[in-house]
């Protein structure tokens, strides 16, 4: 099966679209180099998957709502599915991931094994994120050989994800013995209205919106806007909104080399060159052209 190129195509609710895996084996695996140089981040977004996250070498911020994993070399990382989550990196990183569906470790929803342990995982109130350091290299040591068989596709390397997979997984019910069943409530409103405002952000970044605008979307205030934006992620809207323009700025200046860089940056949203040449550098370290060079 090897590795799939890391991509993302959520729709408006910010629910990733692209498969992983495929139908018979659903689980692939990523490996991506983050730098601060190229301002690499992911956007907020979800998906139905549990999502492992291994850092080979240097080190991310991986952030879900109200919560923040600051992982270094070594360091595991293992997501709930239909958590909303984002990770960026301050310096370097190479980052491996596998992202599998439950059905991978279940079977069938009717299994004993999605009763007994799968679905308890999955709505277990206290699992949204949980990590496993580098001084505990059990979790990472089975990580490591299921990624490896994945991407050689060794022998057999189906039982060897699979099985890897299933004791990490067993890893964490364990650690969740004492909450397994307290089950998830729905999702707290901050999270309901976060999610709608980044959609929002992410259809109509182009566009002359405001943070009036923005807030509209969830029927709130201005002020109601901003503190549930910075209780939930951390950061305000329209800094978000600005850090998303910059990011797919330069995915255009790479994608199109013969556009002009004003052209681009009215796209993404900035009415003055000038001003976009500055906020690039600032998030980028570096101006537009130089980027699209690659210095």
């Amino acid at each position: 099966m090897s590795l799939q190129k890391c991509g993302r195509n959520p729709d408006r609710s910010r629910k990733e679209q692209i498969p992983h895996g495929t139908m018979g084996f659903p689980c692939a695996g990523y490996n991506d180099i983050y730098t601060k140089e190229t301002g690499d981040f992911f956007p907020w977004h979800w998906h139905e998957e549990f999502e492992i996250n291994y850092v080979k070498k240097g080190s991310i911020k991986l952030q879900i709502p109200n919560e923040e994993f600051s992982l270094n070399e070594g360091d595991l990382a293992v997501l709930n599915g239909n958590i909303l989550h984002y990770a960026e990196t301050s310096d370097f990183c190479d980052l491996q991931s596998l992202v599998f569906s439950p059905s991978l470790l279940a079977g069938s929803d009717a299994s004993a094994f999605a009763h007994k342990y799968i679905q308890p995982l999955m709505s277990c109130a206290s699992f949204r994120g949980i990590c496993f350091p580098a001084e505990d290299p059990e979790a990472g040591g089975c990580f490591r050989r299921a990624f490896e068989a994945l991407q050689a596709e060794s022998f057999a390397f189906e039982f060897t994800v699979r099985e890897q997979l299933s004791h990490i997984m067993l890893m964490i019910y364990k650690k969740m013995e004492d909450s397994i069943f307290q089950v998830q409530s729905v999702k707290n409103t901050d999270t309901v209205r976060v999610e709608q405002m980044l959609s929002y952000i992410h259809s109509h970044y182009a566009d002359n919106i405001t943070l009036s605008d923005i807030a509209g979307v969830s029927g709130i205030g201005e002020r109601e806007c901003l503190r549930c934006f910075k209780r939930t992620i951390s950061e305000s809207p329209m800094q978000y909104l600005l850090k998303y323009r910059l990011m797919q700025s330069a995915a255009i200046l790479l994608e199109r080399p013969g556009e002009s860089i004003s052209d681009i940056a009215g796209a993404c949203g900035f009415d003055y060159p000038s001003y976009y040449a500055r906020q690039f550098r600032r998030f980028y370290g570096c101006t537009p052209r130089e980027y699209r060079k690659g210095k």
